[in-house]
């Protein structure tokens, strides 16, 4: 009888512990699903903020995915006098920079009443460029690094070190270009040329939306290398035509915007999926750790 109540006591706490763990779970996607990409609520005028930091890739915060949701939330927010970009990037996707100009255009179109202010950060370069030059004006601070209009791509070559240690390619392939700029062989002149005219269009691509964006205002005359992919300081790219004026998000939302209520549109990552990311992650890690160790423990057995 006593391991009979044993077994009954333990059958209960497993329960007790499931019970625990899915209202956890439950807990968590309910914050999750109430605060990511929420708002603040406020009745009072104010100035939107979206913040557009570090490298712009897909899946990830600075994605276009996430940046429109939140241009959207915006524009449509009643209250949002005004909007501004803050951007402190060096560039990364041009799809995603594409995607998020192309937004930017649409939306301005819709809401011609409400103007979007782009403020440049330390870094406004490349692609977070790409995104500003579709803004109705570009702010940055004296020493803000903006510009960098160009494409690259960048690789490394192991042919002759491959050759010092005796390592020898083998690439199986059923195209005459799929092994295309194959670091580990050596460079074909005709790919060369394929790729930078595929970088060359691409360059014509950001150009043509820098011009689109900033119209009369580029000051190109005697400057053939603002398009360049050089990088310049806040005070030479007003004189440039790349931004309008110096100022930061306070300047911006007081003395342009005239709403000094700043309030975060940024869409945040949903928790939910950070939670069961990481969970994912810590298993995997464990899991491998722990195969890891059994293999290692079987060498080890089979060696003596």
């Amino acid at each position: 009888m006593a391991s009979v109540t044993e077994q009954r006591r333990a059958r209960r706490w497993k329960l007790v512990y499931r019970f625990c763990a899915l209202g956890l779970v439950g807990s968590i996607f309910a914050f999750s699903q109430f605060s990511s990409g929420s708002v603040d609520a406020t009745g009072k005028p104010h100035t939107a903020v979206i913040n557009v930091r570090g490298e712009i890739t897909d899946n990830s915060m600075t994605s276009a995915g996430m940046i429109n949701q939140a241009l959207r939330n915006a524009f449509e927010a009643e209250n949002a006098k005004g909007i501004i970009l803050y951007i402190n990037s060096p560039g990364g996707s041009p799809v995603q920079a594409g995607q998020v100009a192309d937004e930017i255009h649409r939306l301005r179109a819709k809401y011609p009443a409400k103007k979007l202010h782009a403020v440049i950060g330390d870094l406004g370069a490349s692609g977070g460029y790409y995104m500003a030059a579709a803004a109705d004006d570009i702010y940055a601070d004296k020493a803000s690094l903006v510009g960098s209009i160009g494409v690259t791509a960048a690789s490394f070559g192991y042919v002759d070190l491959m050759k010092t240690v005796g390592v020898e390619r083998r690439a199986y392939t059923s195209g005459e270009h799929k092994a295309f700029l194959d670091p580990f062989q050596p460079e074909n002149p005709e790919e060369i040329e394929f790729w930078s005219g595929v970088l060359g269009k691409t360059h014509q691509q950001f150009i043509g939306e820098v011009i689109k964006g900033r119209g009369d205002r580029l000051k190109l005359d005697g400057h053939d290398d603002v398009f360049s992919g050089l990088i310049w300081t806040g005070e030479q790219a007003k004189e440039l035509g790349l931004i309008d004026e110096l100022g930061s998000v306070e300047t911006v939302a007081r003395d342009v915007v005239k709403a000094e209520d700043l309030v975060d549109y940024t869409v945040e990552e949903n928790r939910f999926d950070v939670f069961a990311r990481k969970l994912g992650a810590s298993v995997i890690a464990e899991a491998v750790t722990a195969v890891t160790q059994r293999v290692s423990s079987f060498q080890s057995l089979v060696l003596r």
